[in-house]
Protein backbone atom coordinates (compact mmCIF):
# COMPACT_ATOMS: atom_id res chain seq x y z
CA UNK A 1 0.00 0.00 0.00
CA UNK A 2 1.50 3.06 -0.96
CA UNK A 3 2.32 5.60 1.91
CA UNK A 4 -0.98 8.08 2.42
CA UNK A 5 -0.48 11.73 1.21
CA UNK A 6 -0.28 13.94 4.56
CA UNK A 7 2.41 11.24 5.92
CA UNK A 8 4.93 11.56 2.46
CA UNK A 9 4.50 15.05 3.33
CA UNK A 10 5.27 15.10 6.51
CA UNK A 11 8.00 12.96 6.07
CA UNK A 12 9.11 15.17 3.29
CA UNK A 13 9.11 18.21 5.33
CA UNK A 14 11.30 16.37 7.78
CA UNK A 15 14.00 15.66 5.80
CA UNK A 16 14.34 19.38 4.96
CA UNK A 17 13.59 20.41 8.46
CA UNK A 18 16.71 18.60 9.70
CA UNK A 19 18.70 21.08 7.59
CA UNK A 20 17.75 24.02 9.13
CA UNK A 21 20.02 26.06 11.59
CA UNK A 22 20.23 23.63 15.33
CA UNK A 23 19.54 27.21 17.41
CA UNK A 24 16.33 27.55 15.15
CA UNK A 25 14.99 24.24 15.53
CA UNK A 26 15.94 24.28 19.24
CA UNK A 27 13.71 27.30 20.17
CA UNK A 28 10.78 26.62 17.82
CA UNK A 29 10.68 23.10 19.72
CA UNK A 30 10.71 24.37 23.27
CA UNK A 31 8.37 26.76 22.72
CA UNK A 32 6.01 24.41 20.69
CA UNK A 33 6.73 21.52 23.91
CA UNK A 34 5.97 24.76 26.25
CA UNK A 35 2.04 24.70 24.33
CA UNK A 36 1.02 21.33 25.46
CA UNK A 37 -2.08 21.85 27.58
CA UNK A 38 -2.07 19.61 31.08
CA UNK A 39 -4.70 17.31 29.83
CA UNK A 40 -1.99 16.49 26.63
CA UNK A 41 -3.56 18.89 23.88
CA UNK A 42 -2.75 21.69 22.39
CA UNK A 43 -4.96 24.93 21.67
CA UNK A 44 -5.10 28.11 19.18
CA UNK A 45 -5.23 31.28 20.58
CA UNK A 46 -7.90 30.47 22.83
CA UNK A 47 -10.38 27.89 24.10
CA UNK A 48 -9.27 24.43 25.37
CA UNK A 49 -7.22 22.20 23.58
CA UNK A 50 -8.57 20.66 20.20
CA UNK A 51 -7.72 18.19 18.00
CA UNK A 52 -6.96 20.64 14.76
CA UNK A 53 -4.01 22.48 16.97
CA UNK A 54 -2.58 19.30 18.59
CA UNK A 55 -2.17 17.85 14.99
CA UNK A 56 -0.24 21.01 13.66
CA UNK A 57 1.79 20.71 17.19
CA UNK A 58 2.62 17.27 17.10
CA UNK A 59 3.51 17.47 12.90
CA UNK A 60 5.56 20.70 13.98
CA UNK A 61 7.24 18.38 16.59
CA UNK A 62 7.99 15.60 14.75
CA UNK A 63 9.43 17.59 11.72
CA UNK A 64 11.77 19.13 14.27
CA UNK A 65 12.70 15.47 15.89
CA UNK A 66 11.23 17.10 19.03
CA UNK A 67 8.21 14.29 19.87
CA UNK A 68 9.54 12.72 22.61
CA UNK A 69 7.68 9.69 24.79
CA UNK A 70 6.19 11.64 27.19
CA UNK A 71 4.71 14.46 24.96
CA UNK A 72 3.46 11.70 22.50
CA UNK A 73 2.19 10.23 25.43
CA UNK A 74 0.19 13.25 26.90
CA UNK A 75 -0.89 13.87 23.55
CA UNK A 76 -2.43 10.32 23.10
CA UNK A 77 -4.53 10.53 25.90
CA UNK A 78 -6.02 13.39 25.20
CA UNK A 79 -6.42 11.95 21.45
CA UNK A 80 -8.28 8.86 22.94
CA UNK A 81 -10.42 11.44 24.91
CA UNK A 82 -11.75 12.66 21.90
CA UNK A 83 -12.70 9.42 19.77
CA UNK A 84 -16.28 9.40 20.69
CA UNK A 85 -17.18 12.72 20.57
CA UNK A 86 -19.16 14.37 17.27
CA UNK A 87 -16.10 16.59 15.70
CA UNK A 88 -16.31 18.25 12.70
CA UNK A 89 -14.57 16.57 9.99
CA UNK A 90 -11.37 19.58 10.14
CA UNK A 91 -10.96 17.92 13.85
CA UNK A 92 -11.92 14.19 12.84
CA UNK A 93 -8.99 14.23 10.36
CA UNK A 94 -6.66 16.15 12.90
CA UNK A 95 -7.89 13.47 15.00
CA UNK A 96 -6.74 10.65 12.59
CA UNK A 97 -3.80 12.01 11.77
CA UNK A 98 -2.69 12.73 15.45
CA UNK A 99 -3.08 9.81 16.10
CA UNK A 100 -0.92 8.29 13.46
CA UNK A 101 2.00 10.56 14.35
CA UNK A 102 1.95 9.23 17.74
CA UNK A 103 1.80 5.85 16.56
CA UNK A 104 4.68 6.19 14.48
CA UNK A 105 6.43 8.74 16.41
CA UNK A 106 6.47 6.92 19.80
CA UNK A 107 4.95 3.79 19.72
CA UNK A 108 1.45 5.35 21.34
CA UNK A 109 -1.91 3.76 19.70
CA UNK A 110 -4.67 5.66 19.96
CA UNK A 111 -7.07 3.92 16.96
CA UNK A 112 -6.24 0.09 17.48
CA UNK A 113 -6.24 -1.35 14.08
CA UNK A 114 -9.12 -3.73 14.42
CA UNK A 115 -11.74 -1.09 15.52
CA UNK A 116 -13.40 -1.66 12.45
CA UNK A 117 -16.51 0.05 13.96
CA UNK A 118 -14.99 3.28 14.64
CA UNK A 119 -13.77 3.56 10.80
CA UNK A 120 -17.32 2.57 9.40
CA UNK A 121 -18.38 5.69 11.44
CA UNK A 122 -16.25 7.62 9.66
CA UNK A 123 -16.46 6.23 6.27
CA UNK A 124 -20.56 6.89 7.17
CA UNK A 125 -19.86 10.61 7.87
CA UNK A 126 -18.01 11.20 4.20
CA UNK A 127 -20.59 9.68 2.43
CA UNK A 128 -22.73 12.31 4.03
CA UNK A 129 -21.00 14.86 2.49
CA UNK A 130 -20.54 13.60 -0.82
CA UNK A 131 -22.73 16.15 -3.56
CA UNK A 132 -23.97 15.90 -6.66
CA UNK A 133 -21.20 17.17 -8.25
CA UNK A 134 -18.30 14.56 -7.65
CA UNK A 135 -16.91 16.63 -4.49
CA UNK A 136 -17.35 17.21 -1.01
CA UNK A 137 -19.41 19.64 0.93
CA UNK A 138 -18.55 21.32 4.49
CA UNK A 139 -21.59 19.65 6.10
CA UNK A 140 -23.85 16.78 5.73
CA UNK A 141 -26.66 19.58 3.84
CA UNK A 142 -24.03 21.34 1.63
CA UNK A 143 -25.12 20.92 -1.57
CA UNK A 144 -22.00 22.16 -3.96
CA UNK A 145 -18.64 20.57 -3.53
CA UNK A 146 -15.89 22.82 -1.34
CA UNK A 147 -11.73 22.31 -3.17
CA UNK A 148 -10.61 21.94 0.28
CA UNK A 149 -13.52 19.76 2.02
CA UNK A 150 -12.82 17.48 -1.23
CA UNK A 151 -9.14 17.62 -0.48
CA UNK A 152 -9.50 17.01 3.74
CA UNK A 153 -12.06 13.92 2.78
CA UNK A 154 -9.32 12.01 0.19
CA UNK A 155 -6.95 12.16 3.08
CA UNK A 156 -9.39 11.27 5.83
CA UNK A 157 -9.77 8.20 3.70
CA UNK A 158 -6.54 7.54 3.02
CA UNK A 159 -5.92 7.51 6.76
CA UNK A 160 -8.60 5.14 7.60
CA UNK A 161 -7.32 2.67 5.19
CA UNK A 162 -10.64 2.60 3.06
CA UNK A 163 -10.58 2.93 -0.66
CA UNK A 164 -11.80 6.55 -2.19
CA UNK A 165 -14.50 5.77 -3.97
CA UNK A 166 -15.90 7.65 -7.28
CA UNK A 167 -12.77 8.71 -8.21
CA UNK A 168 -13.66 9.68 -11.45
CA UNK A 169 -16.62 12.25 -9.86
CA UNK A 170 -13.53 13.84 -7.85
CA UNK A 171 -11.57 14.28 -10.97
CA UNK A 172 -14.34 15.65 -12.74
CA UNK A 173 -15.15 18.42 -9.86
CA UNK A 174 -11.89 19.40 -9.56
CA UNK A 175 -11.72 19.92 -13.28
CA UNK A 176 -14.99 22.06 -13.05
CA UNK A 177 -13.10 24.26 -10.46
CA UNK A 178 -10.55 24.99 -12.61
CA UNK A 179 -10.25 28.68 -14.05
CA UNK A 180 -8.73 30.06 -17.21
CA UNK A 181 -5.90 31.54 -15.69
CA UNK A 182 -4.92 28.11 -14.10
CA UNK A 183 -5.99 28.49 -10.20
CA UNK A 184 -9.04 26.79 -8.68
CA UNK A 185 -12.03 27.78 -7.26
CA UNK A 186 -13.28 26.88 -3.54
CA UNK A 187 -16.54 27.06 -4.04
CA UNK A 188 -18.04 27.08 -7.77
CA UNK A 189 -19.76 30.47 -6.83
CA UNK A 190 -16.56 32.15 -5.54
CA UNK A 191 -15.77 35.10 -7.78
CA UNK A 192 -11.74 34.33 -8.01
CA UNK A 193 -9.34 31.97 -7.62
CA UNK A 194 -7.18 31.70 -4.87
CA UNK A 195 -3.73 29.68 -3.75
CA UNK A 196 -5.00 27.86 -0.94
CA UNK A 197 -8.20 26.42 -3.14
CA UNK A 198 -5.71 25.43 -6.11
CA UNK A 199 -3.16 23.68 -3.75
CA UNK A 200 -6.01 21.57 -2.25
CA UNK A 201 -7.06 20.99 -5.97
CA UNK A 202 -3.06 19.66 -6.76
CA UNK A 203 -2.88 17.88 -3.82
CA UNK A 204 -6.17 16.08 -4.13
CA UNK A 205 -4.88 14.84 -7.53
CA UNK A 206 -1.91 13.91 -6.43
CA UNK A 207 -3.03 12.38 -3.96
CA UNK A 208 -5.50 10.04 -5.94
CA UNK A 209 -2.56 9.53 -8.52
CA UNK A 210 -4.24 11.65 -10.55
CA UNK A 211 -1.84 14.13 -11.44
CA UNK A 212 -0.57 14.88 -14.65
CA UNK A 213 2.18 17.72 -14.55
CA UNK A 214 1.98 18.50 -18.06
CA UNK A 215 -1.49 19.27 -18.08
CA UNK A 216 -0.82 22.19 -15.37
CA UNK A 217 1.62 24.30 -16.65
CA UNK A 218 -0.96 27.12 -16.44
CA UNK A 219 -1.63 26.51 -12.64
CA UNK A 220 2.24 26.71 -12.11
CA UNK A 221 2.19 30.43 -14.02
CA UNK A 222 -0.83 31.22 -11.40
CA UNK A 223 0.85 30.47 -8.79
CA UNK A 224 4.33 31.97 -9.16
CA UNK A 225 2.33 35.39 -9.92
CA UNK A 226 1.00 34.96 -6.30
CA UNK A 227 4.79 36.02 -4.72
CA UNK A 228 4.47 39.18 -3.79
CA UNK A 229 6.96 42.09 -2.83
CA UNK A 230 7.30 40.75 0.29
CA UNK A 231 8.39 37.36 -0.71
CA UNK A 232 5.88 35.07 0.19
CA UNK A 233 2.68 34.35 -1.43
CA UNK A 234 -0.90 36.32 -0.76
CA UNK A 235 -3.92 34.03 -0.62
CA UNK A 236 -5.39 35.63 -3.74
CA UNK A 237 -5.40 38.75 -6.36
CA UNK A 238 -7.30 40.79 -4.05
CA UNK A 239 -5.09 40.87 -1.02
CA UNK A 240 -2.37 43.10 -0.52
CA UNK A 241 -0.37 41.07 1.59
CA UNK A 242 1.63 37.40 2.41
CA UNK A 243 0.50 35.04 4.56
CA UNK A 244 2.72 32.02 5.90
CA UNK A 245 -0.57 29.52 5.14
CA UNK A 246 0.10 30.66 1.50
CA UNK A 247 3.19 30.76 1.14
CA UNK A 248 3.61 27.06 2.53
CA UNK A 249 0.77 25.44 0.04
CA UNK A 250 1.72 27.86 -2.79
CA UNK A 251 5.64 26.67 -2.44
CA UNK A 252 5.07 23.07 -1.98
CA UNK A 253 2.33 22.67 -4.87
CA UNK A 254 4.99 24.65 -6.85
CA UNK A 255 7.05 21.59 -5.91
CA UNK A 256 4.69 19.19 -6.78
CA UNK A 257 4.35 20.78 -10.09
CA UNK A 258 7.98 20.55 -10.49
CA UNK A 259 7.87 24.54 -11.40
CA UNK A 260 9.55 25.89 -7.83
CA UNK A 261 12.34 27.28 -10.21
CA UNK A 262 9.50 30.10 -11.30
CA UNK A 263 9.89 31.86 -7.72
CA UNK A 264 12.49 33.16 -6.05
CA UNK A 265 13.18 30.96 -2.93
CA UNK A 266 15.53 32.66 -1.11
CA UNK A 267 13.02 35.76 -0.71
CA UNK A 268 10.67 32.94 0.56
CA UNK A 269 13.11 32.17 3.18
CA UNK A 270 13.48 35.78 4.36
CA UNK A 271 9.81 35.81 4.24
CA UNK A 272 9.15 32.84 6.48
CA UNK A 273 12.36 33.96 8.89
CA UNK A 274 10.57 37.35 9.35
CA UNK A 275 7.36 35.70 10.58
CA UNK A 276 9.35 34.24 13.54
CA UNK A 277 8.53 35.48 17.00
CA UNK A 278 10.80 36.73 19.72
CA UNK A 279 9.57 34.26 21.76
CA UNK A 280 9.95 31.34 19.66
CA UNK A 281 6.64 30.54 17.05
CA UNK A 282 5.53 32.04 14.11
CA UNK A 283 2.87 34.40 13.64
CA UNK A 284 0.77 34.24 10.43
CA UNK A 285 1.52 37.56 8.58
CA UNK A 286 3.18 40.97 9.06
CA UNK A 287 0.21 42.57 10.85
CA UNK A 288 0.01 39.65 13.55
CA UNK A 289 1.24 39.94 16.82
CA UNK A 290 0.49 36.90 18.15
CA UNK A 291 2.15 33.16 17.15
CA UNK A 292 0.10 30.51 17.41
CA UNK A 293 1.09 26.56 16.50
CA UNK A 294 -0.19 25.86 13.63
CA UNK A 295 1.32 29.22 12.14
CA UNK A 296 3.92 27.24 13.58
CA UNK A 297 3.96 24.66 11.52
CA UNK A 298 3.11 26.58 8.32
CA UNK A 299 6.33 28.77 9.25
CA UNK A 300 8.82 25.50 9.63
CA UNK A 301 6.96 23.71 6.92
CA UNK A 302 7.99 26.86 4.75
CA UNK A 303 11.55 26.74 5.46
CA UNK A 304 11.59 23.44 5.10
CA UNK A 305 10.35 23.35 1.84
CA UNK A 306 13.01 26.25 1.21
CA UNK A 307 15.95 23.68 2.00
CA UNK A 308 14.83 21.30 0.02
CA UNK A 309 15.03 23.48 -3.19
CA UNK A 310 18.26 24.63 -2.24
Amino acid sequence: MSVPYLQELTLQLAVGASQLDASLRSRHAQWLIAQQRADGGFAGREGESDPYYTAFALRALWILDALDGQIGSNAAGFLKQRLNQRESIIDLISLIFGSAIVELAVGEVVIPDDDQHWRTRVADLLASLRTEDGGFAKTPEGRAGSTYQTFLSILCYQLIEIPVPDCERIESFLNSQKQAEGGYLEIRAAKRAGVNPTAAAIGSLKALGKLNQDEQQATSFFLSEMQSDEGGFTANTRIPFADLLSSFTGLLTLIDLDSASKVNIEAIHRYALSMQSAEGGFVGFALDQTADVEYSFYGLATLALCQLCR
